[in-house]
């Protein structure tokens, strides 16, 4: 048996997101920068999908630009508005994604900001009285704290924080790669500057994402080259990730409801088994309260094997991970776990659930934890 449960780090492409982008990658080939009719074709195709992934975020089309993904996207807003906005002072946490976390540090290092990191409470929620005592005591901020972490799931109140960096006059930029195509989005009621997207996180193609830019501010391109994506991104668009990346959104919108109740529902079950099936087991984070739907991150009972949990669980054919899949070569573990505290001396798993996963696949993923800790159990008697 096969299953999957390693959704935050990508995603199984719809089929009907394959079906959609496979004319762009046979008969409508055309490089969207010639005029004749093979480009021009390809070019409203890429403009109709602008529009329809503006529509669902209620901006203008003007506002959004396509990516290679949720990392371009983050570097662009924060090397940008660093660069050409004149910030001095960049806000952000010690559990971001390493997108925005590195390229934060790189930045102080070589002197260009300023870096400051906002308290966590105990279980991993951004501290927004410490926020803005930062905002408070330092000159106009970029400010970079994520929607959902992508290990445990915590949701960061976007609103709040929005009104928050506006009452300080502050850039807020929010790493979505996560929650986009998992919540509705409606920009206007979010005061935001910047956010992210990568498409297969939510059944899209790999390598494509987009950075929404509010019209409010003007940056410079991060990549050079070409005019496209109206001079804001040289090199030739990548057509068909475009197509699918908003053909996926657009499945995403329509049956969102559906999709949330049935992957919350998974989410819950299992936490209700591994606590009858693994004594000591606990959760990362916040687990079922402010946490996104789509992650569990599990820390069980300590045993001398905690290293080959991981790769027994793939062995009995379940993929799991034990952090972010970015980080999942690293010796040093999970910056994230680390960040909040959390015992790393015992072993956490991160599943992470989508609309195609099965109330019998936890069942046999709970049962195979269930064995994996009784034989160790045993072996330690």
């Amino acid at each position: 048996m096969k299953i999957y449960l390693d959704n935050a780090a990508t995603t199984a492409l719809d089929k009907e997101v394959l079906e959609t982008m496979l004319p762009y990658m046979t008969e409508h080939f055309g490089n969207p920068s010639s005029t004749h009719g093979y480009g021009r074709k390809t070019r409203a195709a890429i403009e109709g999908a602008r529009k329809s992934v503006a529509k669902s975020l209620n901006v203008s089309p003007s506002e959004i630009f396509f990516t290679s993904g949720g990392t371009e996207a983050d570097n662009q807003a924060i090397r940008c508005s660093i660069h050409d906005l004149g910030i001095k002072h960049a806000i952000t946490t010690c559990v971001e994604h390493h997108a925005v976390l590195h390229t934060l540090e790189a930045l102080a290092e070589v002197g260009a900001i300023k870096l400051s990191l906002v308290n966590l409470t105990p279980d991993g929620h951004v501290d927004l009285k410490h926020l803005e005592q930062l905002l408070s005591e330092n000159e106009r901020s970029f400010v970079s704290l994520m929607h959902a972490n992508n290990e445990i799931g915590n949701l960061l109140p976007l609103k709040e924080v929005g009104d928050i960096c506006e009452k300080y006059d502050a850039i807020f930029h929010s790493d979505t790669v996560q929650t986009m195509g998992h919540y509705h989005m409606d920009l206007q009621q979010i005061k935001v500057h910047f956010i992210t997207c990568a498409a297969h996180k939510f059944h899209g193609p790999k390598g494509v994402g987009f950075l929404y830019v509010n019209g409010k501010i003007k940056i410079n391109p991060l990549i050079y080259g070409g005019s496209q994506e109206r001079n804001m991104r040289g090199g030739t668009e990548n057509l068909y990730g475009i197509i699918g990346l908003s053909k996926a959104l657009e499945i995403a919108n329509r049956d969102m409801e559906e999709h949330q109740k049935h992957i919350l529902g998974l989410k819950q079950y299992m936490v209700e088994q591994l606590k009858e099936a693994v004594p000591g087991v606990e959760f990362n984070g916040s687990c079922l309260e402010n946490c996104l739907y789509t992650v569990l991150s599990v820390r069980f009972p300590k045993t001398d094997h905690a290293e080959m949990l991981l790769f027994n669980l793939d062995i009995a054919g379940i993929a799991a991970s034990g952090g972010s899949a970015c980080t999942s070569g690293s010796n040093q573990g999970s910056h994230v776990l680390r960040g909040i505290g959390s015992d790393v001396t015992r072993p956490s798993v991160r599943f992470s659930f989508c609309k195609y996963n099965t109330k019998e696949e936890i069942d046999y993923t709970v049962s195979k934890l269930k064995e994996l800790f009784a034989v160790k159990e045993m072996a330690g008697k």
